[in-house]
């Protein structure tokens, strides 16, 4: 579950942008996320990364996410970040980023909101 709301805005402002999203019981999705690496061909393997390597970091930092992110995550618990989509493929990447490091260079991250909803991050902006 998410919470659409935003510190720096009014609780009018809040309903106002985020309508239906904005709910103090949370708003859910069954989200599915996609993660890309960008890293040159291993010749002996013929990988540019082992996919359960990945798909096990993926799995463990979105098993750690389950839970509601505004009142368990640092990340969105400051108030600073409102858990939109955007923000959620933002924190993915910084986190899936870390653990795979330079070799294995994160290209982007996808996340579905919906099947007519997704937000694709290529680590373009950082939230300050």
């Amino acid at each position: 579950l998410l919470l659409y709301f935003s510190d720096h805005l009014s609780a009018e402002e809040n309903k106002l942008i985020f309508g239906k999203c904005n709910n103090s019981n949370g708003h859910g999705h069954n989200y599915e996320v996609q993660a890309t690496v960008k890293a040159p061909v291993d010749p002996l393997t013929g990988m540019a990364m082992n996919l359960s390597e990945l798909k096990t970091h993926l799995c463990s930092l979105l098993q750690d996410c389950h839970q509601v992110c505004n009142r368990e995550k640092l990340y969105f618990v400051t108030g600073l970040f409102c858990s939109t989509t955007e923000n959620v493929a933002v924190y993915i990447w910084s986190q899936l980023s870390d653990v795979l490091g330079k070799k294995n260079a994160l290209f982007e991250v996808v996340v579905h909101e919906t099947d007519k909803n997704s937000v694709t991050y290529r680590g373009e902006v950082m939230l300050e």
